[in-house]
């Protein structure tokens, strides 16, 4: 654990497991430049966003945090530390409605899209908070597949469980692979027009609601810090879960 980590204030949620980190304030350039590896059109322009400092939960939700609350599994692999997937955007706000039932007081929220990069990022500039390149001893990701010049490694074909795999420098695991994670915001094609306090950006744009991180299915291109999926609000599926932030 390096000395940024060591200082940092954490916190407990209303759930057994459930931990936050402080996430500290700082500007950050959310985006990619297009000579990163497997950067695309949606992804631009690389623009500088302001960040108040927030908790955001060292891991994914997982399915036995998610049935404590909603007594129901959906997920469509099992286990108690495994992230719970399955679940839609709307979903999500049902659990976190419920949530708040727990812990009066708090403001548990999904992340926004820039809250979700700038700490994935851990003040990383390279395409992955790991360095310019991703192992699968680093992450769970379609291992058939190598980024750039890295080496091929194991296609574990499921997700895993939370703390599987080494934290970024600020304490959470697995912002990439393992699962999409939900974001607060709507999908809009591109940067253009977008907040530069890191504020959710849901004016306009489609009814897609964003998804970061990249998941145990996909290819390490697809799991960059960068990298914005979307899909609808109802949507459900084995690669998508998510983890929560609260406002300090």
């Amino acid at each position: 654990m390096d000395e940024m980590e060591s200082e940092q204030e954490r916190i407990s949620g209303p759930l057994p497991g459930m931990e936050f980190i402080a996430i500290p304030s700082g500007f950050f350039f959310m985006g990619s430049m297009e000579t990163e590896f497997g950067h695309n059109e949606n992804e631009v322009s690389s623009h500088r966003v302001f960040i108040k400092s927030f908790y955001m939960m060292t891991t994914p939700v997982t399915q036995s945090q998610w049935f404590t609350i909603t007594e129901d599994n959906p997920s469509y692999f099992k286990g108690d530390d495994l992230p719970v997937e399955r679940v839609s955007w709307n979903d999500v706000q049902e659990f976190i409605l419920k949530l708040k039932e727990r812990g009066p007081g708090r403001g548990y929220r999904l992340p926004t899209e820039a809250e979700w990069e700038y700490a994935c990022r851990a003040g990383s500039e390279t395409p992955f908070n790991s360095g310019d390149t991703i192992n699968t001893d680093q992450a769970n990701y379609n291992g058939n597949y190598a980024y750039k010049e890295g080496k091929k490694g194991i296609y574990r074909g499921q997700t895993t469980p939370i703390n599987n795999f080494p934290p970024n420098s600020w304490g959470l695991y697995d912002m990439h692979g393992n699962v999409l994670e939900w974001c607060e915001d709507r999908y809009h094609n591109n940067y253009q027009g977008a907040p530069d306090d890191g504020s959710a950006w849901v004016e306009g744009g489609r009814e897609l609601r964003i998804l970061r991180g990249g998941s145990w299915n996909d290819i390490p291109e697809n799991c960059r810090s960068a990298l914005r999926s979307a899909c609808n609000p109802d949507s459900r599926h084995p690669n998508y879960g998510f983890r929560l932030v609260c406002e300090k």
